[in-house]
């Protein structure tokens, strides 16, 4: 595969060429201890343990920074390689330390103004930039940043710990409180190298994820571990710990929406996405993007050909099975943009056969294998020579793609008019191709049907799909659902639900939540970001910009989704850019096969003795006897139904996921972390107990 040579410079009246010159981002995995409570031992060996799990995230380098009260860890990715910029980074007089996990793409805008009030640089990072702007404004800092982050702060003279994750969780934060003390990293498995940490898997997490296909932050599939939330920070300081929002989904009422008219409107979304586009090419190593051959990989591209790098390297994903296959018109907008593309071939065996691998890294179950194409093809990224992609990941959530917002809209018309003769056309339209079967015909009808009379339940539009997928919680064995006791999710969603929500539209709330659920942990975790860090690998999300989503939150919902044309502005927005098969065509939701992937000739035998009554019994999850009666249908028909096949990878990937991380964690890294920075602020005292 060919590297391709650096990408072309380019400059906007925005930017100053001293600022760019040495460009530095860095992604990279976190970790820390902190003590709430007041100086006790940190051990280096410790921490160094904690950056051993977290390499994938950062190969480059390591830095520790430690004192009486805490111990933070770093594992860098840098963006382009450069002497300057590891980690730990202080501010002047060092009372400030900071890890930091990703990238402002704002930040020599942010860094001018800093420099006019006096603050002093010794590297030419974004995340200096972070630090110095926190030590000016404190946690407010966060509603500047445009960007996608998890940090952790330590205030050396208040002993204070804060730590803060991006708007929408493009990346993961997770800790647990344990004796008083704090313990963070930017993926489970750090957490867990702690030998007083325990490995259990939480069964209120496990309803989630069999309802939600995830669980509902701060929550994780294992007990007492959590997730710092979206659009949070946390502070610990004297002895209390704090969590508090700074953001959340933009949520208008019709009296905020703007009144513009379309072209209007898809004149600005043009500005802000070809904006969004060009500060996230910011970087000085080369920067690609993925191209599916869908409406938001293909815009995203067609961007940057058109206005920054013609000679930009495209990666896409192919399918043995033309259900899942997109490479007519992935070939079409290589062709149409003569792009250097590279496509990778997932074939059924492949994806069977790397589900442990991709889990290892989603630390969560999963109801479909669509993470582990994505995490082959992060694979053939980096040994391409690339580190950093654009994605078009959030375009369907902000502009109103999925097939969900349209059900929801025809079954409150349903509500509305129950003896509309519209009613098997509207539904017939939705899917024009199962309407050609009869049995499915019926089966549809009937599904649409469920729940018309609760159109006021504020989760209407993502109830009866929810309810569909809880079918699958047949299989928990006694021990679990006993466990789950009377926990009601439904009740949760509802109860976390902002105050303004019942005061917007219906489509606003049905984009909220799948958002607030769906999107951030699901879409941007085990087929965002996990996958790609697998194999050091950045993505980078325009679409998800807070500009281009505060924008859409206040269009109004007749302009998003025409009728029942799914993202109508974006297709129009795009018109002048892109073919019309590709503004045309409709939505083709991304999915990967299962029951070929988890019983094929190559994988047939791993998944059976996952799937033995005797592995099944040993973890406690799943009733043993369903188990082997769905596994020997799945061998005999051909075709399984959408249900088990949700209940196929679901209950292999938790058998898969206690094994890997309750009953057979490593504990020791395979090779010693040696870091490249280590800042010792320990006393005398405690380095000799640590």
């Amino acid at each position: 595969m060919q590297v391709l040579q650096r990408r072309r410079r380019f400059r906007t009246e925005f930017e100053d060429a001293a600022f760019l010159k040495h460009l530095i981002f860095i992604m990279c995995g976190i970790v820390g201890i902190c003590h709430i409570d007041g100086p006790d031992g940190v051990s280096l060996d410790g921490i160094k343990s904690m950056i051993g799990a977290l390499c994938h995230r950062g190969p480059d380098e390591t830095g520790v920074y430690l004192d009486d009260h805490v111990g933070l860890g770093h594992a860098r990715l840098s963006i382009i390689d450069l002497s300057s910029g590891g980690q730990p980074i202080h501010n002047e007089d060092k009372s400030l330390w900071i890890v930091y996990n990703g990238e402002v793409f704002n930040y020599p805008e942010l860094k001018k103004d800093l420099l006019q009030k006096g603050h002093r640089f010794y590297t030419t990072s974004d995340t200096e930039v972070v630090l110095h702007l926190y030590e000016e404004h404190g946690p407010d800092c966060l509603a500047m940043l445009n960007g996608q982050f998890a940090m952790a702060i330590w205030d050396a003279k208040k002993k204070e710990l804060f730590l803060a994750r991006d708007r929408v969780g493009i990346r993961p934060l997770y800790y647990t409180i344990l004796n008083n003390t704090i313990i963070f990293g930017s993926e489970i498995k750090s957490i867990f190298m702690n030998e007083n940490v325990a490995r259990r898997i939480d069964p209120v997490a496990m309803d989630q994820i069999f309802t939600f296909w995830t669980t509902l932050t701060p929550r994780t599939v294992f007990k007492d571990i959590y997730e710092l939330p979206p659009g949070h920070y946390m502070k610990s300081y004297r002895g209390k710990v704090t969590l508090k929002k700074y953001w959340d989904i933009p949520l208008y009422e019709h009296a905020e929406q703007s009144d513009m008219a379309p072209q209007e409107i898809c004149r600005q979304v043009r500005e802000l996405l070809q904006d969004a586009v060009r500060i996230r090419l910011r970087a000085d190593v080369p920067v690609g993007c993925y191209l599916s051959g869908g409406l938001d990989s293909s815009g995203t591209t067609a961007l940057v050909v058109k206005n920054f790098n013609s000679d930009v390297r495209t990666f896409g994903i192919r399918f043995d099975s033309g259900g899942f296959d997109e490479g007519e018109h992935q070939n079409l907008m290589v062709s149409y943009l003569n792009v250097n593309h590279t496509e990778m071939r997932a074939t059924n065996e492949k994806i069977g056969a790397f589900l442990p691998d991709c889990l290892w890294h989603c630390e969560k179950p999963l109801l479909r294998t669509g993470p582990v194409p994505l995490f082959l093809l992060s694979d053939v990224v980096r040994n391409s020579g690339y580190k950093v992609v654009l994605t078009g990941e959030g375009a369907d959530e902000v502009f109103g793609g999925y097939n969900i917002f349209r059900e929801a809209k025809v079954r409150r018309f349903l509500a509305k008019y129950p003896n509309s003769q519209m009613r098997a056309e509207l539904t017939g339209r939705l899917y024009p191709y199962i309407f050609n079967n009869p049995r499915l015909k019926r089966t549809l009808q009937s599904f649409f049907a469920r729940g018309l009379d609760q159109i006021d339940d504020p989760i209407f539009s993502h109830f009866i799909r929810w309810e569909n997928t809880s079918r699958i919680k047949a299989f928990f064995s006694q021990e679990l659902n006993e466990a789950i006791g009377q926990y009601d999710g439904y009740d949760q969603v509802r109860q976390s639900l902002p105050d303004n929500f019942g005061r917007t539209d219906d489509f606003s709330r049905a984009q909220y939540l799948e958002m607030a659920i769906f999107m951030s942990n699901y879409l941007l975790s085990s087929q965002g970001d996990r996958v790609a860090m697998a194999h050091s690998v950045e993505i980078r999300l325009p679409f998800l910009d807070p500009r281009v989503m505060d924008f859409m939150a206040r269009v109004p919902a007749k302009w998003k989704i025409l009728g029942i044309n799914e993202k109508h502005i974006l297709k129009k927005s795009f018109e002048p850019i892109l073919p019309k098969e590709i503004t045309g065509r409709p939505k083709n939701p991304y999915r990967a096969p299962i029951k070929q992937s988890l019983l094929n000739d190559q994988t047939l035998e791993y998944t059976k003795e996952a799937l033995s009554e005797e592995s099944v019994k040993k973890a406690g999850l799943f009733d043993a006897g369903k188990v082997t009666k769905l596994l020997r249908k799945a061998q005999m028909v051909e075709n399984l139904s959408e249900i088990d096949n949700m209940a196929l990878v679901g209950i292999l990937s938790s058998q898969l996921i206690h094994r890997q991380f309750v009953r057979d964690f490593p504990l020791r890294n395979a090779d010693p972390v040696v870091p490249a920075l280590v800042v010792d602020r320990r006393s005398e005292a405690l380095r000799a107990v640590s």
